[in-house]
């Protein structure tokens, strides 16, 4: 952008004596100025939706300017290191371009390659540490054992045995029958049983990859400078 410089001192003309020639403005001068203003003109840019060319520069607002002040190249990358400070995860779903490329700044590594995050949980010994880890993806059902207890409160059973005995006797049509009890053999058994324990062990099962919770993989970076 380039600025108007008076190619005419018309100061000193004014300064010049009465009826000296060089006093007076020529018509050739006042064509230069013009021109020189025209040219000037030219190079500006409109108050009014600027088409700006080449690398234009502004003034860098302050961290956590909120006016209508505009934000340059700075700022926004300023804004996006004060969002992701050290320490920080950074996720995408698709692009495997390191975040320092995506974001223009600070230093990234790949993070928690096949796991899953969890919240910092201070009462919890398992999750009371930032970056522990711990879990396993093979343990599906760990050693226990089953008690069943079954109450009887007591029955009998009974057993009946008959003996029976038949005679016969010949003779021509004749038949006698004679049948006679010999006897009855009843056995009683009693059983007042109060309990029956029953233990049913087992060491547990285990199975590769069976203990999976459903998972959606992604890309994930921590920031470490």
């Amino acid at each position: 952008m380039s600025d108007y410089n008076k190619s005419t001192n018309f100061t000193a003309k004014d300064s010049l004596p009465t009826g000296n020639s060089g006093k007076i403005v020529k018509g050739t001068e006042i064509d230069t100025e013009l021109n020189a203003i025209a040219n000037a003109i030219a190079s500006k840019a409109d108050i009014n939706s600027p088409n700006l060319t080449g690398t234009p520069t502004a003034p860098t607002a302050s961290a956590g300017t909120n006016t209508t002040q505009l934000a340059t190249t700075a700022f926004v990358t300023a804004a996006l290191a004060a969002v992701y400070p050290v320490g920080s995860i950074y996720i995408n779903a698709t692009s495997a371009t390191n975040p320092s490329t995506l974001l223009g700044f600070g230093t990234w590594t790949a993070f928690g390659a096949g796991r899953v995050m969890v919240g910092l949980d201070a009462s919890d010994a398992l999750f009371d540490t930032a970056e522990e880890t711990g879990g396993s993806k093979d343990a599906v059902v760990v050693s226990h054992t089953h008690t069943a207890t079954v109450t009887d409160p007591g029955h009998a059973h009974t057993s009946s045995n008959s003996n029976f005995l038949g005679n016969f006797s010949g003779g021509s049509q004749n038949l006698r029958n004679d049948v006679r009890s010999v006897g009855y053999d009843t056995v009683s058994i009693n059983s007042n049983t109060t309990g029956i324990t029953v233990t049913n062990s087992t060491t547990g099962v285990s199975g590769t990859n069976a203990n999976v919770q459903p998972y959606i993989t992604v890309r994930m970076w921590k920031r470490t400078a």
